[in-house]
């Protein structure tokens, strides 16, 4: 009974070697894709020892196989990048001969931390059959929603079923993302775990704005972000408010400036502003006074929670997750695609609507901060490698 209460004090304790095996994760292709998961590693990385891999296609490479290893914020990351080929069977090939060269460059680690079930999750198969490691799996795609979902192949469909039910913890962003996994047969023991947000960056401001400054930022997709909505609900803003300045923020995001002009916005009030840092979407968020975002479907983005972290409201769609962590205070959730909804609700925050930031930034930091995610999978961790209970207080 010592031996046993000995071991559980120390596998609680110590310092685990968690493998980040990643489906997205920023790299010289897309510089951006998968932050949120980078943020995820950075969060574990202060508890525990980290190591990243992620595996991506390079149309420009020449080399079937080209290897990039990096310390970033502490954090070994081992990036393969691939030739673009054309047959499927040889994609996998590489896929799978680049997985063993990277799984060379890791030492003996604890467990591995799957981020998106498909495809590499079926290494995590592999790991657990013949390595003897077992793995959770994080997951943010909207694709698993109705009626995204419908794009997913059969074979997708039963290789995931078979990934996560192997897998000991599925960590969803959302209980509505669960619920889409669920409903498409991906069946485990699930605990959401949500974005995380660094509170240290992103913190309230006072501002004495002379004019009230409104922001958007996101990937610039019209189809999921309804950027073409959001114009056309500033230029009715412009009717309505003398005093105010609109930035939209993200990449190629000028490519909306044609639509801009065709229904006559005034361009010395909206700023069409490309991709910038992250201290920068910090800095711009606490200089504003309002974000919002329009989507017709997401998960739980992370920029709805950093602007939170920053004191500002929020006017959103009520899509995805988004609701569950969205205290009635600070801002409004329209339905999608409801133009004068948000108008109105602009309105409103212009011309009296009160918020306590300091309130807002204790909600992301109490639920969101870097430490408490970590604290958050360490208990997953520990659960996975102490005994077959998959009980977590």
């Amino acid at each position: 009974m010592l031996y046993l209460f000995t071991k559980i004090v120390f596998i609680l304790t110590k310092k685990l070697h968690i493998l980040f095996l990643c489906g997205w994760y920023p790299s010289k292709i897309l510089p951006t894709n998968g932050d949120f998961i980078e943020r995820h590693a950075n969060a574990v990385s202060l508890l525990h020892k980290v190591t990243v891999i992620h595996i991506i296609t390079d149309e420009n490479s020449t080399k079937k196989i080209e290897i990039s290893s990096k310390k970033i914020n502490g954090i070994d990351t081992h990036i393969a990048y691939l030739k673009k080929v054309k047959n499927p069977f040889y994609k996998a090939y590489l896929f799978i001969k680049a997985y063993k060269l990277l799984l060379a460059k890791v030492n003996y680690f604890d467990l591995i931390h799957l981020n998106e079930v498909f495809p590499f999750g079926l290494f995590c198969l592999y790991s657990k059959f013949f390595k003897k490691k077992k793995y959770i799996i994080s997951e943010h795609s909207t694709g698993y929603h109705s009626p995204q979902s419908k794009n997913i192949s059969f074979f997708r469909i039963l290789a995931s079923r078979i990934i996560t039910k192997n897998a000991r913890f599925i960590c969803p962003v959302t209980n509505n993302l669960q619920d889409s996994m669920q409903l498409l047969g991906l069946k485990s023991n699930y605990k959401r775990v949500p974005n995380v947000v660094d509170t240290n960056l992103f913190y309230p401001k006072e501002n004495t704005n002379s004019v009230f400054k409104i922001i958007h930022i996101s990937n610039m997709n019209n189809e999921h972000k309804n950027i073409e909505g959001i114009l056309r609900v500033v230029s009715q803003i412009e009717k309505e408010i003398d005093d105010f300045q609109f930035k939209i923020i993200g990449e190629n995001s000028d490519k909306y400036l044609s639509y801009a002009k065709k229904i006559n916005i005034n361009l010395e009030k909206t700023l069409f502003i490309n991709q910038i840092s992250h201290k920068e979407i910090a800095k711009n968020l606490q200089e504003s006074d309002l974000f919002l975002l329009f989507s017709n479907y997401e998960n739980l983005p992370c920029v709805i929670l950093e602007s939170f972290s920053c004191g500002v409201p929020v006017i959103t769609t009520n899509v995805g997750g988004i609701s569950e962590f969205f205290p009635e205070d600070f801002g409004f959730l329209i339905n999608i695609k409801d133009e004068n909804a948000m108008l109105e609700n602009v309105l409103k925050v212009y011309k009296n609507f009160k918020i306590d930031k300091n309130k807002m930034h204790a909600y992301v930091k109490r639920e969101f901060s870097e430490n408490s995610i970590a604290q958050q999978f360490t208990k997953l961790y520990t659960s996975t490698l102490n005994t077959n209970s998959t009980e977590i207080n």
